[in-house]
């Protein structure tokens, strides 16, 4: 299997009503982006963060990758949002299919992997001694990273 298709992890749908992710900014849950290859089996039945497939580079990128932004929440039109600060890695050589954004901290202020979405590349994205740039969609309820309506 591979990254096929953008998805919201149904474990996140889940953890929400249990309360384990807080994106207000400041004082929420710390979140952050890991990037994989087309080997990877990411979709909406991911749980966690894993380093299997993860993408690797000689400098720039970390296995874990990079914490996100969380640029807070909103309501409007009957739609709740919530999104993040575009991410750049920078003088990485890589290929990437995808990333998982991961909370790495729960309600409880304690350690986790707790998967919460998955983004598909469309393709192969490379970067070779360059800035890999994630850019994440506008702050709207119509375009936001996580919506519900």
């Amino acid at each position: 299997m591979a990254i096929t298709t953008n998805a919201i992890c149904n474990s996140f749908k889940k953890e929400l009503l249990e309360g384990a992710h807080k994106f207000q900014n400041p004082g929420g849950s710390t979140y952050k982006l890991a990037m994989f290859t087309n080997s990877a089996s990411l979709g909406k039945s991911t749980v966690g963060y894993s380093t299997s497939n993860e993408v690797s580079s000689p400098s720039g990128y970390t296995a874990g990758g990079k914490a996100l932004v969380n640029v807070g929440t909103s309501l409007a039109t009957n739609t709740a949002i919530t999104d993040f600060a575009d991410l750049s890695f920078v003088g990485v050589t890589l290929t990437a299919r995808g990333a998982l954004i991961y909370n790495t901290t729960t309600a409880g202020g304690s350690s986790t992997t707790d998967a919460v979405a998955v983004l598909d590349f469309g393709g192969d994205k490379t970067a070779t001694s360059g800035t890999f740039t994630i850019q994440f969609p506008a702050f709207t309820t119509s375009a936001a990273i996580l919506r519900i309506a």
